[in-house]
Formats: C-alpha cells, sequence, structure tokens
C-alpha cells in the first residue's frame, strides 16, 4: 500500500512543496547553489501549475498540450536534480526521493498524455 495521494493535482502539488522546501534550504549555501536553487524551483513548481491548469483545458489538444509542458518541466526538473547529486553539493540520500518522485510523476505524465492522445483518435 502508498501513501501517495492518488490525485496527480495533489501529487504534483505535493512534490512542489517539496521543492520550495529544498530551495530554501539551497538558499541558505554559497551562490552557485542559490543558482541552481532558482532553476529547480521554477522548473518544479511548474509541474503542478501546469498540471492544475490542464484540468481546465478547453479542448484535449489544450490538455494534451498542457501535459506535455508539464513533462518537460518535470525533465528540467530531474536534470538539477541529478546535478545537485552528482556535484555532491547535497547528499545524495537526501535527494533521492526527490528524484525517484519525479521519476514516477514524470511516467504518470507521460502516461496520461498517451492515453488522452489515443482517445483523440477514437
Amino acid at each position: 500500500m502508498t501513501d501517495k495521494p492518488f490525485d496527480i493535482c495533489e501529487r504534483t502539488f505535493q512534490f512542489s512543496v517539496r521543492v520550495v522546501n529544498l530551495c530554501c534550504f539551497l538558499n541558505k549555501k554559497q551562490s552557485t547553489v542559490k543558482a541552481l536553487s532558482n532553476q529547480l524551483i521554477r522548473s518544479g513548481t511548474s509541474i503542478g501549475a501546469n498540471v492544475e491548469e490542464s484540468r481546465a483545458a478547453q479542448s484535449t489538444a489544450d490538455f494534451i498540450h498542457k501535459l506535455e509542458i508539464a513533462l518537460k518541466e518535470a525533465r528540467e526538473t530531474r536534470y538539477w536534480i541529478r546535478l545537485l547529486i552528482a556535484t555532491n553539493l547535497i547528499p545524495e540520500t537526501r535527494l533521492l526521493p526527490l528524484l525517484n518522485e519525479i521519476n514516477e510523476l514524470m511516467n504518470i505524465l507521460a502516461s496520461m498524455i498517451i492515453k488522452a492522445k489515443e482517445n483523440r483518435k477514437k
């Protein structure tokens, strides 16, 4: 049994909360880490915002487009998390749960996009 929220909007919101908390921690570090934090907070919080916007899509194409943007932002977020791990700026053990969650979110978003595209063709 998992304690993760099933609702994608809630799950991406909770992910954004975790990113904001991480970035608050990062901003207390040296300037290089602050620059990475700025990138991470932009992409990491954009995922949930775009998923939320997709709920009010004006068409299936608009819905798919919003989810594709969310997926692109998720990929960028994964990049910044991997960079923080690779440079040893933050202990890997602290970032692995976030990296695992972004990988899962990317899989969910990709699946939602594929399903929406298939349904559009019907």
